[in-house]
């Protein structure tokens, strides 16, 4: 959005635009269609419960947006590998530890462009997608194969190749989980989990993958569930860390 258009939005609209939001079913039900008229929500997050094949999404991205007074940001975890929420009419893609296997960035960038151009084409315009995680910690229950590896230099670069490769194919790229998740030995969904180093020690692993990729210019970075006691001392967690 334009900076004149925004400021043809009323408070309430932007407030509205803040928000991606989830809904159930395969069609625009009215909850859903509630949220974006009235409310001029961000955008939508499928989930499989969204999802049938290609032909179908692309019919519910269109139908989404016929109702949007803003364009809608229409998203979907569509990693590669393990996680995926669409199989039916798209290309899997390997996911990332394959990927750093292969250990070559213009695999990796070719790879993120093929996945982005077939969601575009059905109307995703947002993947929550790559993991800079680094695969630290082998007891990570939740992490692991959707890591590059355990090498920080190695997810950075592959990383950024496939942040570009996304962003190439016209999809908004989300890096994801900062500050790092890898170090975990819970899994965030259900628990909240801890990791203890110190600043020099995030510098060094945690951080570098991120630092990488807002210099390649990434479109949005999703935050973890984690806390950080170097950063946030009073058990708070990176999504609610100031």
């Amino acid at each position: 959005m334009t900076p004149s258009a925004w400021n043809t939005l009323s408070l309430k609209e932007k407030v509205g635009q803040m928000f991606i939001c989830g809904f159930p079913g395969r069609e625009p039900e009215a909850g859903i269609r509630q949220l974006i008229e009235e409310y001029a929500i961000g955008g939508v997050v499928y989930f499989r419960r969204n999802l049938k094949d290609a032909a179908q999404v692309g019919r519910l991205s269109s139908a989404l947006q016929e109702n949007a007074q803003v364009p809608l940001f229409i998203s979907i975890d569509q990693e590669g590998g393990m996680v995926v929420r669409l199989e039916e009419g798209v290309t899997v893609m390997p996911g990332a530890m394959a990927v750093g296997a292969a250990g070559n960035a213009d695999w990796a960038r070719e790879a993120a462009a093929l996945s982005g151009a077939e969601l575009r084409e059905i109307g995703i315009n947002m993947n929550f997608a790559p993991c800079l995680d680094v695969n630290n910690n082998p007891a990570n229950p939740v992490i692991g194969v959707r890591s590059y590896g355990e090498d920080p230099q190695t997810v950075a670069a592959l990383g950024v190749a496939a942040i570009q490769g996304y962003q190439a194919s016209g999809v908004a790229s989300v890096a994801k989980h900062f500050p790092g998740h890898g170090d975990t030995d819970a899994d965030s969904h259900h628990e909240l989990p801890v990791v203890p180093h110190g600043r020099d020690r995030l510098d060094a692993v945690e951080l570098v993958p991120f630092r990488a990729a807002i210099a390649s210019g990434v479109d949005a970075i999703m935050t973890a569930h984690v806390v950080f006691p170097a950063y946030e001392p009073d058990n708070v967690p990176a999504t609610l860390s100031r």
